[in-house]
């Protein structure tokens, strides 16, 4: 493994990364918003269950040859880029929620909640040019296995990206309660939370690969 320091490095460097808000802290936040505490963190595993995808992606290679193949990397990110627009369309035109009466978040499955977090960030292709960019910064091919460095430090930036979700999922629902107790507010979240899913797909679309 890299060196004590080089750790102390890397764990603040992953801190700062992931507390900067991104398109898997804005799908989270939406979701404990939307639909309470528990499917914010549910949201939040599943993003990092993707996470770990990615990083054993990045174990094989395969974040590499996404990375220089312009019609891979374009395939993942159209696809991921649709997934996020149909989940936005679909929340603007559910009208369950409104037309029932209730003030409370219609429940959902968490099953459904996990599969579309960890959907959402491995067609991410971002997700995998990050991990083939940032993790190789802090191997040392003197100090053991490459794949094994890389394998142990993806596990712990996904470890420190999942507490800093898990955080924003527990505050994004103590603001959210007064917004919960309003059919008004109900109605909004439909539209914020259904708008906020098309622009993240928009702009997955648009992304332009690294050079």
């Amino acid at each position: 493994m890299p060196s004590a320091s080089a750790l102390g490095v890397f764990c603040l460097a992953s801190i700062a990364l992931a507390v900067v808000p991104g398109p898997a802290v804005a799908y989270i936040v939406t979701h404990s918003v939307d639909k309470g505490r528990r499917a914010g963190l549910v949201s939040a595993l599943g993003v990092a269950s993707g996470g770990l995808v990615h990083v054993a992606a990045a174990t094989v290679g395969l974040s590499a040859l996404i990375a220089s193949s312009a019609t891979a990397f374009t395939t993942v990110k159209l696809v991921g880029a649709a997934y996020l627009i149909v989940i936005g369309i679909r929340r603007i035109l559910g009208r369950d929620e409104d037309e029932s009466g209730e003030v409370q978040p219609v429940p959902t499955s968490h099953r459904r909640l996990y599969v579309q977090g960890l959907v959402v960030n491995v067609l991410n292709p971002k997700t995998a040019l990050f991990f083939l960019a940032f993790l190789p910064q802090f191997v040392d091919p003197d100090r053991g296995s490459v794949t094994l460095q890389i394998a142990g430090l993806g596990i712990l930036f996904a470890a420190i990206a999942l507490t800093s979700d898990c955080c924003y999922a527990l505050a994004a629902d103590l603001l959210a309660g007064r917004l919960r107790r309003s059919g008004r507010g109900a109605r909004l979240r439909r539209y914020v939370s259904g708008g906020i899913f098309i622009a993240l797909g928009v702009t997955a679309a648009v992304a332009h690969r690294s050079t």
